[in-house]
């Protein structure tokens, strides 16, 4: 919100206005100065965009983002996609479909097959994402999968990453269930959103159609351990049909009052 929406929504506008200001993170009846936004309107505004833009173009690195701490915990590696640098990857979205061969290598010794699951975590489209949301997923992911009986494979980061990347996960490793956790191209609403992209034995024929998302999980949308049931209860539901992308429905629990948070970012397919 703007530095000074408090004074705003007190000063400026009814009750019911107020009320919808309070719903949605959207930029709406914030006020303005003649014909323009107020002035920490387009700071806000300003802010927003640098902080998206230094989401898409940072570099991954591991322990910075993650801590050393974290990556022994979970035996985190890196594997790398055909994009050799971030401009490569934003101009030939194909490079980050495909991973590279040295890496497939990698895949092939250090996890194991045919497990129930598979988590790998993607940079994607936002950096600021991965490091806000994974480090509180990723355990509650690994928990509940464990608590369902399920064998889950070895996590893994992949470099440069694309959602397609999917479907040599699956070529490789051969899982129930791949999960990819990649950061969303940032919106002016958040730049720390995160997506779950999934799908039931992915291969090399599969498109957008044969995936599922859980998305907006950030501060302001999804929370971590709603994101880890929504995954966790979908993933169940492939398995049990055999099936996944736009021939599963997702059976959402009843929620009084659920939010309804509107997208302004979007993925990396």
């Amino acid at each position: 919100m703007p530095r000074d929406a408090d004074s705003i929504l007190a000063a400026d506008f009814p009750e019911a206005l107020r009320k919808i200001r309070e719903r949605t993170p959207a930029r709406i009846l914030l006020g303005r100065a003649g014909a323009a936004y107020r002035t920490s309107t387009q700071l806000d505004l300003r802010e927003a965009h640098a902080a998206a833009r230094d989401a898409v173009r940072a570099e991954l690195d591991l322990e910075t983002v993650f801590g050393a701490a974290f990556m022994k915990q979970w035996n985190l590696f890196e594997a790398c996609t055909e994009a050799r640098s971030k401009e490569e990857y934003l101009l030939q979205p194909d490079l980050g479909r495909r991973l590279k061969e040295p890496s497939r290598q990698e895949l092939a010794r250090r996890c194991s097959r045919e497990n129930d699951i598979q988590i790998a975590i993607g940079d994607g489209l936002s950096v600021t994402a991965v490091a806000a949301q994974v480090p509180s997923l990723l355990p509650l992911l690994d928990e509940g999968a464990r608590a369902r009986g399920w064998t889950a494979g070895n996590p893994f980061v992949v470099r440069h990453c694309r959602v397609g990347v999917l479907n040599e996960i699956g070529e490789l490793l051969a899982p129930k269930v791949a999960v990819l956790l990649i950061g969303e191209r940032p919106g002016l609403a958040t730049a720390e959103s995160l997506s779950a992209y999934m799908a039931y034995r992915p291969g090399k024929t599969q498109t957008d159609a044969n995936r599922n998302l859980v998305s907006n999980i950030h501060s302001r949308g999804l929370s971590p351990q709603a994101a880890a049931d929504r995954i966790l209860n979908l993933a169940a539901q492939m398995m049990a049909q055999r099936i996944s992308g736009f021939s599963i429905r997702e059976q959402l629990p009843e929620t009084p009052g659920r939010r309804v948070i509107p997208r302004e970012g979007g993925e990396p397919v």
